[in-house]
């Protein structure tokens, strides 16, 4: 089976599982874990900020991002069909409160976009809380979120004193698409969080980073929504091995991504821009009903997964060589082009 439904799909190396095995441990609902404590630096190290907060999902640490940041009854500006927005079950605003002003587009949107849609709080309207970006954008195909937009963004909500948050599931991906440092694009952000157990191979969690006042109450709402998880440096250890090993290989899973772009143009049936593959996602439209085909696939040995009735994603990882990419392709085109 040739699983291209997410990067989540990946399973620990022998050199991850290694490292979990030998874990030094401790209570980290006590702040005790030294392997968490471990990759909670490095984290933030990484990205420019102070601290660093592990955390079992990305899904948690953007409802916490929004805790920390918004007002019940405040606006989250975003992208349209963000992350947040379509994928986490309405936490949002069933637990943090909050409503959203999406932007139209493709998870990309520009500063002036962003400058008409904050409104200050009034007898009458919410008032926008923070604003959203996610980098690079699931829904949008894998889109990056071009570095210098971000940067004018940052500016504004800095004048504006709106915060902004980056949900920065997939940055490294950006990152490396755009040739750049982390660093660069995650500094621009008040706070921002990415994922370990996409691509980057680890099976569990993700580290939110910001100022040190913001790790400590986004610490006080992981409590509060059950995620403390007492000796959880065995799952920290995967997350350091991935950060130091799994970054670089990023590459080959957006080559691989373009390659099954490339393999897949012009296939009756199939609508995909190769030259629009920016990262590890490819985004195919499809003339017949999704959901069937992707069932077909699946029989056949590929999986896929349908956001909607025309369209399937597909997502490389360190799971899937390029080999496999070759076979997955031509199944595609048989079952699709039939």
């Amino acid at each position: 089976m040739i699983d291209l439904r997410s990067d989540t799909m990946t399973l620990p190396s022998e050199g991850m599982r290694d490292a979990m095995r030998d874990a030094k441990l401790g209570d980290d609902v006590w702040q005790e874990d030294p392997t968490v404590r471990e990759l909670e630096a490095l984290s933030a190290e990484r990205m420019g900020h102070e601290a660093g907060l592990f955390v079992p999902s990305g899904s948690m640490a953007n409802l916490i991002a929004q805790l920390v940041h918004a007002g019940r009854g405040d606006e989250v500006i975003c992208g349209w069909d963000s992350h947040c927005v379509r994928d986490e079950v309405g936490a949002g605003a069933a637990l943090a409160g909050v409503q959203y002003e999406m932007i139209p587009g493709d998870g990309r949107y520009t500063v002036e976009q962003v400058a008409e849609r904050i409104r200050p709080r009034t007898f009458h309207t919410p008032g926008t809380g923070l604003v959203w970006l996610e980098n690079t954008h699931n829904l949008g195909g894998g889109t990056v979120f071009p570095l210098a937009e971000i940067r004018k963004i940052a500016a504004a909500c800095r004048e504006r004193d709106v915060p902004l948050h980056l949900d920065g599931a997939r940055v490294f991906h950006a990152a490396v698409a755009e040739g750049v440092d982390v660093r660069e694009i995650a500094r621009c952000f008040t706070s921002m969080s990415f994922c370990l157990s996409k691509a980057l191979g680890a099976p569990v969690g993700s580290v939110l980073c910001g100022s040190r006042d913001f790790r400590e109450r986004a610490l006080r709402f992981r409590k509060m929504l059950g995620g403390g998880m007492r000796q959880s440096g065995v799952l920290a250890a995967a997350g350091l091995y991935a950060l130091r090993r799994n970054v670089e290989r990023l590459a080959e899973d957006h080559a691989n991504a373009r390659r099954l772009a490339e393999l897949l143009a012009g296939t009756r049936g199939v609508t995909v821009d190769p030259a629009a593959v920016q990262t590890n996602i490819v985004m195919i439209g499809v003339a017949g009903d999704a959901p069937e085909l992707v069932r077909k696939l699946d029989a056949r040995g590929v999986q896929g997964w349908p956001p909607d009735a025309r369209r399937i994603r597909f997502v490389t990882h360190l799971g899937v060589d390029r080999a496999a990419i070759e076979r997955a392709a031509s199944i595609i085109r048989e079952v699709l082009g039939a």
